[in-house]
């Protein structure tokens, strides 16, 4: 089923799923009941180390439907959902990728209504609404009415989508900078966009917070996020709340690196990985008079270097030195070497560090390499 050379067509529909093969049985069949999109479309199930008939499901389906059909796994290693979609983006041949939950199924115009509204230097943000327990219970792959998904939907759950379309429509009218907020388990983006950004960063581990920062970065990437819950929706089937999630989104595992200061649009551990030798940095002119600023230039070797002036992704400071940020930067960072502090630091008007830096990090020439790799 997994092919290393895809072939290319308009969308490809990547669906994550681990230990729900009866879930995954009924988004599979959603997918087979699509109308008006035949031959425009491929499927890829990224599986998070299922351990159960995840596996049999997906061979299952592929023997039988006209569409191509790829499946990846890996051995669990906790819940890593970033990881688990980018490997499914790597296996797909469509030109727009819509990320789908393997617990959320579509309506038979699913497709047809990304494909409808599609256009470059747009992400669709999607969302889902959710049957109750009892709604769920009876579902099956071979009775389901795709066509009446609507009437097992209770009315507050209705209610709650309509009030989320208002504000969708009201920020992307405002040009928010940061809402609507894209919500990874229905939303297509153009692979190119995607790739741009490198997918989704799987630094983030645990439930939480990955797709909020692959939003922040298609923003700053130049990416127009656009709701499509007015044209469709996916149907979510009742299950018990994954262990790892929390009841407030404040509480995630994930908040804390995800409200960090300095993103990088680019992220630096995604689609690929991305070494200090990739990153465009901005060096100060004052390098070679610290122990710690001769340690980061034999580190950074041959990587890329902004002249003066010019934009680059981390732009750096040392202290004590004498340089300062001077050109526009994704991330600002302040090395503090020989006990220098924000406080003590020669040269450093009051406020300065809150004002201008983006992370303040105290190291020496041994542990600088492990900061430069968490730096972005």
């Amino acid at each position: 089923m997994t092919a290393p050379t895809p072939a290319r067509c308009e969308i490809s529909l990547v669906v994550n799923t681990h230990q729900r093969p009866r879930h995954l049985g009924l988004v599979l069949a959603s997918i087979a009941a699509q109308e008006g999109v035949a031959g425009r479309f491929d499927v890829v199930v990224s599986d998070d180390g299922s351990t159960d008939d995840t596996a049999a499901v997906v061979a299952a389906f592929a023997a039988r439907v006209p569409f191509p059909v790829r499946f990846t796994t890996e051995q669990r290693d906790g819940f890593r959902l970033a990881r688990v979609r980018n490997r499914g983006a790597l296996l797909a041949g469509g030109e727009t990728l819509l990320f789908l939950d393997g617990d959320c199924i579509l309506p038979p115009d699913h497709v047809a209504a990304y494909l409808a509204r599609r256009r470059r230097g747009t992400a669709l943000l999607g969302y889902c609404v959710r049957l109750p327990e009892e709604a769920s219970r009876d579902l099956e792959p071979g009775t389901v009415d795709w066509h009446a998904l609507s009437a097992r939907v209770p009315r507050a759950e209705r209610a709650a989508v309509a009030r989320r379309l208002r504000k969708q429509r009201w920020h992307s009218w405002l040009r928010h900078p940061t809402k609507p907020r894209l919500a990874g388990g229905n939303f297509a983006v153009w692979r190119d966009d995607y790739v741009a950004v490198n997918g989704f960063d799987e630094r983030f581990r645990g439930w939480g917070q990955e797709d909020d920062d692959l939003g922040l970065r298609l923003r700053a990437a130049g990416v127009r996020l656009e709701p499509i819950i007015d044209r469709t929706m996916t149907y979510h089937v009742w299950h018990p709340t994954d262990p790892s999630a929390t009841p407030r989104w404040r509480d995630g595992a994930n908040v804390g690196y995800f409200l960090r200061r300095g993103r990088l649009k680019k992220c630096r551990a995604g689609l690929v990985r991305r070494p200090c030798g990739q990153i465009v940095w901005g060096l100060p002119p004052d390098l070679p008079t610290t122990a710690v600023g001769r340690a980061l230039a034999a580190l950074l070797g041959g990587a890329p270097q902004a002249a003066p002036g010019a934009a680059c992704e981390i732009d750096v400071v040392i202290r004590p030195g004498s340089g300062t940020f001077s050109r526009r930067a994704e991330c600002r960072v302040v090395l503090l070497a020989d006990g220098a502090t924000g406080r003590s630091a020669p040269g450093i008007r009051p406020g300065w560090f809150g004002r201008r830096a983006d992370q303040i990090v105290s190291t020496d020439p041994e542990t600088l390499p492990a900061v430069l790799d968490g730096l972005g």
